[in-house]
């Protein structure tokens, strides 16, 4: 008989003797995310890496990625150094905690209580949280809020379809003992109206089921109420026995706004307690940034009896840049795309201030949502679009994240999300991975994220999209497929200039303007990443009123480079 967990009188008081880690040093927006799959980073095996030059296609075949790999945590312990000296500085896991024995990927919880035994015990998380932060790196915990696993059928144990609201009657339990804690064991906790139909249709994408996964109880009801309570008071036991530093909140478009909101600011402020000053709240969130601003930042409740201050989510997964990234750097669409991007989030934080602005950027997921044909950025990629992509995300505004084994060229691709899902180790042997540090796009990305890490201007820095000209006289905004792409980050005397020649085959001579005010004294560039020598700065006009200036650049197809004014 397994342990039956009550959460009434859970202990939440520091845990005796633990010292928890703060991070006071370090705003999250400076933060390099390291995304994994527990599943499918590294098991408990001593291996060695393949040695290649360039990149290696990911292990497993559809039917072993359709099943657990064996992953552990234990795994990714002793591989955080890989982790570290890629330059990542966070580290994101898929959620931990136990799942049906079907699920490999871990977002079908049917006890909130436990690690899930396939990737480890909860010693084994506390001690990997405790080895990370040796490494000065953050760790996030993934959590689900919308939903538990298959754990009760309907009656008759039929697959209901969202109807109208209709609420189905209740089948039965799928275990004698699951759901934990006990408290999940109550049938009116749960909405019972059936599978989501309409993802975008409200209440239907609030009430219902996410496939067969069975959907809380979301309507302000009191038994809505005490499940949110529920849930904060689980994951905030999960702070104090781990020292975690963060959630990722997946579903939130499923949650309402409100209760985000109140489940932030109280897992927020538990943190307080522990004195962990910067714990980071950042959801999956599928929408447009009107949305975001919903569940993002302070917001007051429009009810009477509460008038409180809520403090929602720090941050979401900018999707909607993900969405148009993948044609830009690959020369398919115009950079106008990203222009118009990075306008909108300027315009939303005159609002919202940096929660409108800063938000996690990221090239691949586990999931790409809204593909039929699910692929990786990697796949028809080259590996200098590889390189380019992820350090456009280094350098433009936001905190980068990165998927595992993007920086290993991985190239998945098929119908099946799975397929986006590959193995860092082998499953049919117990010597390889692919945790390589000598490959080509693990030591570019290492290398312009350890400039990242030094430079104040890519980490707080205004973005500029900058003008181009190819005869010196008309600038003008990058507005062509296979397009110079060119921005500037400033902070107060700095600039940073980052140049990427989306064309596959044409070089190019092009010239970039750049801060005609700041850099008036200045008579160079120098190279940071993708150029060896260093770049004259063009003034025009009078000396000591100059009308523009400018560097004239040689460009080779898919060249991406980065340079600051000195």
């Amino acid at each position: 008989m397994k342990t039956s967990y009550v959460i009434k009188g859970l202990d939440l008081t520091p845990k005796p003797g633990k010292k928890y880690w703060k991070n006071c040093h370090r705003e999250w927006r400076e933060e390099f995310i390291y995304f994994m799959l527990l599943d499918r980073f590294h098991d408990n095996k001593k291996r060695h890496p393949i040695p290649y030059e360039e990149r290696h296609c990911g292990f497993g075949n559809e039917t072993q990625l359709s099943s657990t790999c064996g992953g552990t945590l234990s795994g990714v312990t002793s591989h955080l150094d890989y982790i570290q000296d890629l330059g990542c500085t966070a580290l994101w896991l898929s959620p931990v905690f136990q799942n049906q024995l079907g699920s490999y990927h871990g977002y079908a919880i049917n006890n909130y209580m436990e690690v899930d035994p396939r990737y480890g015990t909860k010693k084994d998380l506390e001690q990997l949280i405790e080895e990370a932060h040796k490494r000065d790196m953050r760790v996030f915990l993934d959590i689900v809020l919308h939903h538990s696993g298959d754990n009760w059928y309907y009656e008759g144990d039929y697959g209901c379809q969202y109807y109208n609201g209709i609420e189905f009657p209740f089948g039965g339990w799928r275990y004698d003992d699951l759901p934990q804690p006990a408290e999940l064991r109550n049938p009116a906790l749960y909405g019972r109206k059936g599978q989501i139909r309409n993802f975008d249709t409200y209440p239907e994408t609030y009430e219902g089921d996410f496939c067969g996964l069975k959907a809380f109880r979301n309507d302000g009801s009191p038994e809505a109420e005490f499940i949110q309570e529920l849930l904060t008071l689980i994951h905030c036991y999960w702070i104090r026995e781990v020292d975690v530093d963060g959630f990722r909140l997946d579903a939130v478009k499923h949650l309402d706004e409100m209760m985000i909101s109140r489940f932030c600011s109280s897992v927020r402020e538990y943190a307080y307690s522990l004195g962990k000053k910067n714990f980071f709240l950042f959801g999956e969130l599928i929408a447009g940034d009107a949305v975001h601003s919903r569940y993002m930042g302070p917001t007051l409740p429009v009810s009477r009896r509460d008038q409180n201050l809520y403090d929602g989510l720090n941050s979401v997964l900018d999707f909607q840049l993900w969405a148009m990234l993948e044609g830009v750097i690959k020369g398919k669409d115009s950079p106008e795309r990203l222009i118009e991007r990075y306008a909108a989030l300027q315009q939303n934080a005159l609002n919202r201030g940096e929660f409108g602005e800063f938000l996690v950027t990221f090239l691949d997921n586990h999931d790409q949502v809204g593909q039929s044909f699910r692929r990786r950025f990697g796949y028809e990629a080259a590996p200098e679009q590889i390189i380019a992509g992820v350090g456009f995300l280094l350098c433009a505004l936001g905190t980068p994240c990165i998927y595992y084994g993007t920086e290993q060229g991985l190239e998945g691709h098929g119908y099946n999300d799975t397929l986006i899902r590959e193995c860092l180790f082998n499953p049919d042997d117990d010597e390889s991975n692919l945790l390589n540090s000598q490959s080509r796009i693990y030591k570019s990305i290492a290398k312009i994220a350890q400039f990242r890490k030094t430079s104040p201007a890519l980490k707080f820095g205004r973005m500029f999209m900058r003008e181009i000209s190819s005869d010196e006289r008309r600038f003008h905004l990058p507005e062509c497929h296979r397009c110079t792409l060119a921005f500037s980050r400033i902070l107060f005397d700095q600039e940073v200039l980052v140049v990427f020649n989306s064309s596959e085959a044409e070089t190019k001579d092009e010239c970039v303007l750049v801060d005609t005010v700041l850099n008036k004294d200045r008579k160079w560039m120098l190279p940071v990443y993708g150029i060896e020598d260093r770049i004259k700065i063009i003034h025009v006009g009078d000396e000591g009123d100059f009308s523009m200036s400018y560097v004239r650049l040689h460009l080779a197809p898919m060249q991406f480079m980065i340079l600051k004014n000195y």
